[in-house]
């Protein structure tokens, strides 16, 4: 099992630094970013602590990188949050100096083009959060979500092993952020169909995945690609982005997996619940529900292309649609499939037989 560094968790009271790595939106949309800033400090008690470029669009790469570097050695930031995606990140890890992160290791939370920055952690070893962002789940009109907030203050603030929260509702239709009457509506939400299994074994392992889009710019490039052998009892988990990818996209990429030998290595596969909704493509709900249903049925067949045995779980409430949990990326997964329950926790202690124990900069 690949090695991960114990982090320290914040306390309600600690500074959190909030970074764009990616788009720089809050210059563009301040009033969503500004409540997601609002609901961090009263609702988790944290303080948040912005840097130059966390509301400039278009800045360079080196700048982000300086604030993710400032953001890291800086012994007064506790955890480190972003603001929401994008989709250049790709090409901001060459600018990353790998000996701040290793130094001076805490906890990351961001989701969608962020993956390329969660996949550089876990080469170094050093686990994170796969969710959250200031101006969605934080910023979310009307209020935010009780499941959401409950994994939020769960993975900010513990990591003991806890089962996954299925939702009752969701949502995937969003509202215009260029108008900020709509911050006082509410999103409307639909009946969640609740998880979706195929396969009947049990599973546990350490969690790697993220955006299939931004997995794919990454298989692309081939410079962060984990080597096969980490490979070995991990848990996938995959989610799609607001791009709507076609199904077949999604079953080709995991056909990709196969052909590479890595079906046959993973524990188990966990799927987010699919956005089918944009402002581009406004599907309507039996759209919606049939791309749901193409994208999930893509899935099984290319999976039991290769391996019949693993368990898949599909419909999970991570990734682009609301509520979200938060994912402990490098942390631990175990499917119980006799009783169609999932646990997460961080992850293990050296032994792999506890949790949540704190390294020697934990307090």
């Amino acid at each position: 099992m690949k090695p991960f560094v114990l982090l320290p968790k914040p306390r309600p009271g600690d500074t959190a630094a909030i970074l764009s790595p990616s788009a720089g939106l809050p210059g563009l949309f301040p009033w969503a970013h500004d409540l997601g800033l609002r609901r961090l400090r009263e609702e988790f008690g944290l303080v948040p602590r912005e840097y130059p470029t966390t509301r400039q669009m278009g800045s360079s790469f080196q700048d982000r990188a300086r604030d993710l570097h400032d953001a890291f050695a800086d012994p007064d930031i506790k955890v480190v949050l972003t603001s929401i995606g994008g989709e250049d990140q790709i090409g901001l890890i060459k600018y990353l100096d790998p000996e701040v992160f290793t130094a001076y290791p805490k906890p990351f939370f961001g989701y969608s083009d962020h993956t390329h920055l969660h996949n550089f952690l876990w080469g170094l070893g050093i686990p994170s959060f796969y969710g959250s962002s200031t101006m969605v789940q934080l910023g979310m009109p009307g209020k935010m979500l009780p499941v959401t907030v409950r994994s939020m203050k769960h993975a900010l603030f513990s990591d003991i092993e806890i089962e996954v929260e299925v939702s009752a509702e969701f949502t995937d239709v969003e509202l215009d952020w260029s108008n900020p009457k709509n911050l006082g509506l509410t999103r409307p939400m639909e009946p969640n169909d609740g998880l979706v299994w195929d396969g009947d074994s049990d599973a546990e392992g350490t969690l790697w995945g993220g955006c299939l889009e931004a997995l794919l710019g990454l298989f692309a490039v081939g410079r962060d690609v984990p080597p096969d052998e980490d490979m070995d009892g991990v848990v996938l988990f995959l989610e799609t982005a607001e791009d709507l990818p076609p199904p077949f996209l999604v079953g080709y990429f995991l056909t990709a997996l196969g052909e590479r030998g890595w079906l046959d290595r993973i524990s188990a596969i966990l799927v987010g619940r699919p956005k089918a909704w944009a402002f581009d493509q406004q599907l309507d709900s039996g759209a919606r529900a049939a791309y749901r249903i193409a994208q999930r049925e893509a899935v099984i067949r290319a999976v039991r292309t290769y391996n019949r045995k693993i368990p898949l779980v599909m419909n999970m409430d991570f990734g682009h649609t609301d509520p979200q949990i938060i994912i402990p990326y490098g942390g631990h997964a175990r499917i119980c499939a006799s009783s169609r329950r999932v646990f997460l926790a961080g992850p293990r202690d050296d032994h792999g037989d506890g949790f949540g124990k704190l390294n020697s900069a934990g307090r």
